[in-house]
């Protein structure tokens, strides 16, 4: 089977989150089981920087004001097609933002490019390519199910990673996206007077994925549904939550090449040198006592404030914190004042930095995700996989993956991590105490480190789920 996967990123090649990681390490997973995926993706310049012998596979004289070619070639182990369309892409940076940190304000028209321009691949117009199945990532990708739709073409899968951004421009923008006229209407890219990228994936592609059961349900309700939860309870029967697995051979304790010493799970006690590590990048005391880490956009989202609000509690109880991460710039200023009130006990690195963030999971004892809703979440799963224990809450795909600390859990040896909820500032302040009590605990803590380290966070019963839905998508068309 052949899948045409179409993205906005794709780790090694183009990340800003949690999407890229998903969208690189699928290829390989399914591989085993007969499916072979191509990713599709804009090209920008690290992108066509990276990409290894292309050939011209497709060409268009005017797409969204400027010519555009397909080019097919292999990248850092991926096979690609990459859309050269340089009045588009060819911008230095995040893919999504400009230099003043806004959204590039051609962005609609950057990503309806991507989804036209896929559409035509997948239902073989460029010789020598076809596809069997079309799987769609987030807003960026969605209108290629519009296309499809009414141009004809596979079938489409869509997985939503962040129901939350939905892609949604004015009407006006419709007359240029070549979809005839019935496409504008609630049944197909009409959404609120204007066209929803998101919601015109989630209205006309054949089958609806999540990332985690847990947020496929959320997403079905008026609190969650981010409005589309009434177009979500409508299509119930094609919506499936697929939990997300990570790619074990770059998240490898043992093998890492980011972390001062490489360890598994019979040989913890090496963490103690990632965790001098750590003391020295972030200007922290040395010290073995427990060290908190963050790895995250801060934002209130993602609980960050609630963080912030707990900071001189958790230096009162001894512990300490080292942050990595860069958003909301309120948030980001708290996080710096909170170095400057307890210097030594608390440290920040702003920004994104991959290999940081494999080292603040090979030392830190536990990594905070107190997010306010979380669709998967893959922070989580590093932590399990490292033996940096999460304090999650109850959301999503943290529900999901992470088994809470309580009584009887800790007592047969299952427990993986601490679970709070509500997401409250009173809940989180007890989360933290409880951890703080739980590594006081040496064989309690031991024992959710294995617990966590030996649980299987690969992708291999999620891909034979998505390798199931492709064959059930491609024998209903």
């Amino acid at each position: 089977m052949k899948v045409l996967s179409v993205a906005s990123e794709v780790y090694p090649l183009i990340k800003t989150g949690g999407l890229a990681d998903v969208v690189g390490a699928l290829p390989a997973a399914l591989k085993p089981l007969g499916v072979t995926i191509t990713t599709m993706l804009p090209g920008y310049p690290a992108v066509m920087q990276a990409l290894d012998a292309p050939q011209a596979l497709h060409s268009f004289l005017d797409l969204f004001g400027g010519p555009a070619k397909v080019l097919r070639g292999a990248a850092k182990g991926l096979d690609v097609l990459v859309l050269d369309a340089p009045h588009l892409f060819d911008r230095p940076g995040n893919p999504y933002l400009g230099p003043d940190g806004k959204d590039w304000p051609d962005n609609a028209q950057r990503f309806a490019a991507l989804s036209k321009a896929a559409a035509a691949i997948a239902r073989g117009e460029a010789k020598g390519f076809a596809a069997d199945v079309v799987h769609l990532h987030d807003w960026q990708a969605g209108l290629t199910a519009a296309y499809l739709k009414y141009h004809g073409g596979p079938p489409a899968v869509i997985t939503v990673h962040n129901l939350a951004f939905q892609g949604h421009y004015p009407a006006a923008l419709f007359a240029s996206l070549d979809l005839p006229p019935q496409a504008f209407g609630i049944d197909g890219v009409e959404y609120y007077g204007g066209v929803g990228f998101l919601k015109a994936g989630l209205a006309l592609a054949d089958a609806i994925t999540t990332v985690s059961p847990t947020y496929a349900r959320e997403i079905q309700t008026v609190q969650d549904g981010m409005g589309l939860d009434g177009l979500l309870r409508e299509r119930s029967a094609v919506v499936s939550g697929i939990l997300n697995g990570i790619d074990t051979a770059v998240w490898n304790p043992a093998t890492d090449r980011a972390l001062a010493q490489g360890y598994d799970a019979k040989g913890v006690d090496k963490r103690a040198v990632n965790k001098r590590a750590i003391e020295q990048k972030f200007g922290l005391e040395r010290s073995d006592g427990l060290l908190f880490c963050i790895v995250s956009r801060l934002t209130d989202q993602k609980g960050m404030d609630l963080v912030l609000a707990n900071i001189d509690a958790m230096v009162a109880q001894g512990a300490r914190l080292a942050v990595l991460g860069s958003g909301d710039p309120v948030l980001e200023a708290g996080f710096k004042a909170a170095v400057a009130r307890h210097p030594g006990r608390v440290g920040i690195v702003t920004g994104y930095n991959e290999p940081l963030s494999h080292l603040l999971q090979g030392g830190s004892d536990s990594i905070l995700i107190p997010s306010r809703f979380e669709p998967c979440g893959l922070t989580q799963l590093y932590g399990l996989r490292y033996g940096c224990v999460p304090l999650v809450s109850r959301f999503g795909g943290l529900a999901d993956t992470v088994i809470d600390a309580n009584e009887a859990a800790v007592a047969a040896g299952t427990a993986t991590g601490v679970v709070f909820s509500p997401v409250t500032q009173a809940a989180f302040d007890e989360a933290v105490a409880r951890v703080v009590s739980l590594f006081k605990d040496k064989d309690a803590w031991a024992a959710m480190q294995h617990a966590g380290m030996t649980a299987d966070v690969s992708w291999t019963r999620s891909a034979r789920r998505y390798a199931a839905l492709y064959r059930s998508v491609q024998t209903a068309k």
